[in-house]
């Protein structure tokens, strides 16, 4: 992203100066970090179009436990198995959760963000939308800079702030990142994921993480259940839910892993889950629902978890995945490149649609339907 002159930004900085250095941030430091700071509007441009809908469960799903994330996982558990081990020693956080983390939040350390952290926080305090939270988080990352964790040049993540190789906001950095390598600095944005599977490590655990104990587990859910009872605001003990007919993917009975509630975010006609108390923690990460399970799901997955055993319904035009996912490489096929075969239908696949739509005279509505499949066949 590339910096813009604007006069009412630097003005808002002038004055935010003035407040940095009340809050004990000391001139070098306020200086530095701003002599290359600008105005970024690439990054108000992101803030006011962030994705507004809400992916299904299932298109989730097919995206955070793909083929290729959950091999590429496993790769890395054993790459760094040795240091895993120690920070699951030290922290009591199993070493395939921490990876799954790492693996949703950066593609286990690919995409960690360039953007320039001071830039974009300062930018998003001076355009107001969330201005208080935003200049919190630029005070806390000046702190850090000041604290010499890392320097102006090499602090960069996600346009809104978001850090190193597991995304963490710099208020989150001060509360809880760690220097495993004792080196004198907590290092989240080097090559090296030592000190960022640390901290994430140490987060979960200052949350509550009970080694041993499952996030959640797939159950079926007997015919005529109340789903009323659903929710994460209804906890019962596993007990009493198999009293009531639920069952694992098994048919067993769940074990006791302490109070539970019941899940099922694709609706009554997809999976159901039981969550414990580690599907909490986990949400202090991040509370979608649908990150959790992907948490989840890909940690059991990296040591041989079987996928989603439960079925899941129709889209809202009648395609299940199978569909969307021969709908992308039947179009691939013939010339129009849907970049990937998920069954997920984002923006590339949807300008396939179209681009096929106007080769053969039909409307160009990018909308995928059982009769465009059918077309395809």
């Amino acid at each position: 992203m590339r910096a813009v002159a604007n006069a009412g930004y630097d003005t808002w900085v002038a004055g935010f100066r003035g407040r940095a250095a009340a809050a004990g941030i000391d001139q070098s430091t306020i200086s530095s970090a701003f002599r290359t700071a600008g105005y970024l509007p690439g990054v108000i441009e992101r803030d006011r179009h962030q994705t507004e809908f809400t992916r299904t469960l299932e298109d989730y799903l097919a995206i955070a436990a793909s083929d290729d994330r959950i091999s590429t996982g496993k790769t890395m558990l054993r790459k760094h198995g040795s240091v895993l081990s120690a920070i699951e020693g030290k922290y009591g956080v199993e070493a395939n959760v921490v990876t799954a983390i790492w693996g949703l939040e950066s593609r286990y350390g690919a995409r960690r963000g360039n953007v320039p952290v001071i830039s974009a926080l300062s930018t998003l305090a001076y355009d107001g939308r969330r201005g208080a939270f935003f200049e919190s988080q630029l005070m806390a990352a000046l702190k850090i800079l000041q604290n010499g964790d890392v320097s102006t040049a090499n602090m960069t993540g996600s346009w809104a702030g978001a850090m190193g190789h597991t995304q963490f906001i710099p208020t989150s950095y001060q509360a809880y990142a760690v220097d495993f390598r004792g080196d004198g600095r907590r290092d989240i944005w080097s090559d090296d994921p030592t000190d960022a599977l640390a901290s994430t490590a140490a987060y979960l655990k200052r949350s509550g993480w009970k080694k041993g104990q499952p996030w959640g587990v797939e159950v079926r859910l007997p015919k005529g259940f109340n789903t009323k009872q659903t929710g994460r605001g209804t906890k019962r003990n596993p007990s009493d839910w198999a009293a009531q007919g639920v069952r694992d993917m098994n048919a067993r009975t769940v074990p006791n892993h302490g109070a539970a509630s019941i899940l099922i975010p694709s609706g009554a006609a997809g999976p159901a889950f039981m969550v414990f108390k580690n599907f909490t923690v986990i949400s202090r990460y991040n509370n979608s629902v649908l990150y959790v399970i992907g948490i989840g799901h890909l940690s059991d997955r990296l040591v041989g978890g079987s996928p989603i055993k439960g079925a899941f319904p129709p889209d809202a035009q009648g395609m299940t995945i199978d569909d969307r996912r021969e709908l992308q490489q039947r179009l691939t096929q013939a010339g129009f490149d849907t970049d990937g075969t998920d069954g997920v239908i984002g923006p590339n696949t949807k300008t396939a649609i179209s681009a096929y739509q106007r080769s053969i005279g039909l409307p160009a509505t990018g909308t995928p339907s059982p009769a465009l499949l059918q077309r395809l066949r």
